[in-house]
């Protein structure tokens, strides 16, 4: 009855959720429905698969959270790892392990502290610096010196230098997506004080990532459709990666990997395993600690099934197949930071060209990573409050309505859009009067017709008939959109099925028919029947509660329950193409209605709540607004003409007695040499300006300062932190030429 086949090793990932808030629909939509499908799916083909994630736990959101509250980083994490635990079960959405990266008592002993994260985090630091893959800097970063403390970037908030929206964080601008470094912020503020923050120095280790610039790139191209030959193409079509994932990370690349900070200054995280005191208060980076999740999460998985050395299966052994599921936001992360740090480990250290025999590390073979599903018509954020929270909803909706509605916007190649207009839409038209309406008539006629039980069977010709006459291959498409990561075509393939279904039972009309042809009628609701417990295993990665209700109802055993019958390698998937459900077989004798229809009453108060979040946002994005730019009085084309601008290089500079914000500067211009005194000397030193080409207004009037005379002005930017920056012009042999 089922087809055997070489079974598949797979360890899916899904990207750690921050700790510090509930988690919302769109992350639902982006990372954890996606994932929890294909899982599902894949154990119906028979294949192992584990899905290993967790909350993440250190880092500046949970500090921020903590410093609001006045409670301790625990404190936040602890509530928040449960609340989103709680909120996935709730959702049917299925983990192997959901583990923490912060050390926690043991599952069955409190009093013990599990520490196998912070030990694999460590022990990853100790290896690669041990192969000198890390560097130390000293660099400038923002200290507030109301907290004395220095900042993170999440501690710096100001304006975006790009798309000019205030709030941005010191790490990533919410409205443009942007990277940014805080002090690239223009009028950057302290989060713990609102005090304009310092630039003071301080010690950093920092990760090679440049090192591996051409062992990533190769690795990229291994997955890129456009890289990959012709020939190779259908073996390797379940490894191509999606372009938005190759071309983010290319445009990356194409930069130039450059050295990356992999230590911190705060007091929440995995301390530096280093005996020194340049280590001393100093942190891993939250970006290297969390995706060693995936790693720690699995060794305590192993634990829990009594074999310590279990995870090495799944990480280690060079057949199984790695997937990291992600949001777009997390991608180089994976694409990239992450396969460095495996390559790393993997190199061998007594010849860094070669890798490693033992104990090396697989890459990722994919990384699904999604688009956004924004929240009628605006991006889910949770620090402004903007969001549906997967909990809440679950509150109010079935799991299954909800997983429905998500899938079939999955956003897959471009963002989509959550409303509760759509919700509602799919809920009373394809869950209720479609699936759900097949369903029960199917059932409800057996049982007042048909004593119960099946009427009728294929007999030898079964599979056939049932594959040409109503599924006609359709079953192998959903598959082959599963493998490939094509969710919404999947599940849209999945609910024509059950658009045909319900169209071949009216057509039919088996109530009619029963009263003149009895046979014919057995033959018709039987159809009906197998296609129903088909419908049970197709819509199982999609509604897996909605389907054991349906399996319930026909006598047959639970997904699970199937499962646990059958060998390694055989595929329940390949059941919903055969009748399974021989003549004389028992129908529960009940029915229910498997989709309640939503009304407008129900969504009313949500409706409402999207307006009032709507209000509250754009009355903060007002308030968040600069103030208007203002002017000096206009000029004529032909007044700016009259200003002399020339490109000036600076052959001597030193401060000017008595006045410590003045330099002297001697240019040369074209032939000629000017003495120009400027306010910039607490901004740059006499040795930085030498060397350096400014822009000069050559014809302003001569004037005298503190005794020495000035003979013009270099032009210079000032920042919104009151730092100044030159204006330098660029380029070969242009010293003395007009600026324009």
């Amino acid at each position: 009855m089922t087809n055997k086949k070489e079974k598949e090793t797979i360890l899916v990932t899904s990207a750690l959720p921050y700790a510090n808030g509930p988690v919302h629909l769109g992350h639902l939509a982006g990372v954890y429905l996606p994932a929890d499908m294909y899982v599902r799916y894949k154990r119906l083909k028979g294949d192992d698969v584990i899905h290993i994630s967790g909350s993440d736990e250190h880092g500046v959101p949970i500090t921020i959270t903590a410093d609001k509250e006045g409670i301790t980083p625990e404190n936040v994490v602890d509530r928040y790892h449960k609340m989103n635990a709680d909120a996935f079960k709730a959702c049917n959405i299925l983990f192997d392990y959901y583990g923490r990266t912060s050390d926690r008592p043991t599952d069955d002993d409190e009093h013990i502290v599990s520490t196998v994260h912070r030990d694999t985090a460590q022990d990853f630091f100790k290896e690669i610096d041990k192969k000198g893959f890390f560097v130390k800097k000293t660099e400038k970063q923002f200290f507030d010196p109301v907290a004395g403390r220095f900042l993170s970037d999440r501690y710096v908030t100001g304006t975006c230098p790009i798309c000019k929206a205030p709030g941005a964080n010191g790490d990533q601008c919410e409205q443009c997506g942007s990277h940014l470094s805080p002090t690239e912020l223009l009028d950057p503020k302290s989060k713990l004080s609102d005090a304009t923050p310092e630039l003071l120095e301080t010690l950093h280790w920092y990760f090679r990532l440049g090192y591996f610039q051409n062992q990533l790139t190769e690795y990229v191209n291994e997955h890129d459709l456009q890289k990959i030959p012709v020939n190779e193409f259908e073996k390797k079509q379940y490894s191509i990666w999606r372009s938005n994932v190759v071309n983010y990370t290319k445009t990356w690349l194409n930069k130039g990997l450059v050295d990356r900070a992999i230590t911190r200054d705060l007091s929440w995280g995995i301390p530096v395993p280093l005996d020194s005191e340049e280590a001393e208060g100093k942190v891993l980076y939250v970006w290297f600690d969390a995706v060693l999740g995936y790693i720690s999460f699995t060794k305590e998985w192993a634990k829990q099934q009594g074999d310590t050395e279990l995870w090495r299966h799944y990480w280690q052994n060079p057949e199984t197949r790695i997937i990291n599921f992600i949001g777009k936001d997390n991608v180089v992360f994976h694409t990239l930071m992450f396969p460095a740090i495996l390559m790393a480990w993997n190199k061998d250290s007594n010849d860094l060209e070669k890798e490693r025999e033992t104990d090396h590390y697989n890459l990722a073979e994919n990384v699904p990573a999604s688009e956004f599903m924004n929240f009628e018509g605006r991006k889910f954020s949770k620090s402004r409050n903007y969001a549906v929270y997967l909990g809440e909803f679950l509150e109010r909706f079935p799991a299954d309505t909800l997983r429905y509605s998500i899938a079939m916007n999955y956003p897959e190649n471009k963002d989509t859009d959550f409303s509760w207009s759509d919700f509602q839409n799919r809920t009373n038209g394809e869950l209720a009067d479609t699936l759900g309406n097949f369903i029960k008539r199917a059932i409800d006629f057996t049982n007042s017709k048909f004593d119960k039980k099946v009427p009728w069977d294929y007999g030898n010709n079964g599979e056939q008939f049932l594959n040409n006459v109503f599924l006609r291959g359709q079953i192998d498409d959903i598959g082959r959109a599963y493998e490939n990561f094509h969710f919404r075509e999947a599940v849209s393939m999945t609910m024509d099925i059950a658009r045909e279904a319900n169209r071949y039972l009216t057509q039919n009309e088996p109530w009619k028919i029963i009263k003149t042809n009895s046979d014919g009628a057995a033959r018709f609701i039987s159809v009906c029947l197998n296609v129903c417990q088909s419908l049970s295993i197709l819509f199982y990665p999609i509604i897996p509660e909605t389907c054991d209700k349906i399996r319930n109802m026909l006598g047959c055993e639970t997904i699970e329950q199937l499962r646990k019958k059958l060998k390694p390698g055989e595929s329940i998937w390949d059941m919903a193409k055969t009748p399974f459900l021989p003549t004389g077989h028992p129908l529960l004798g009940s029915s229910e209605i498997l989709f309640t229809k939503i009304e407008e009453k129900d969504i009313e108060p949500e409706m409402k709540k999207i307006e009032a979040l709507l209000a509250e946002a754009e009355q903060r994005e007002a308030a968040e607004k600069p103030a208007p730019m203002t002017f000096k009085p206009e000029i004529t084309f032909d007044d700016f003409q009259k200003v002399d601008l020339r490109v000036a290089t600076v052959i001597a500079c030193e401060p000017v007695k008595k006045a410590n914000k003045l330099l002297k500067l001697q240019l040369q211009v074209g032939s000629e040499e000017r003495q120009v005194l400027s306010g910039i000397a607490q901004h740059f030193t006499p040795e930085e300006m030498v060397g350096k080409n400014v822009v000069l207004v050559a014809n302003l009037a001569d004037r005298t300062m503190r005794g020495e005379l000035s003979q013009g002005m270099i032009l210079a930017v000032e920042g919104a932190d009151g730092r100044l920056f030159l204006l330098e012009p660029q380029g070969e042999d242009i010293n003395g030429n007009q600026v324009s």
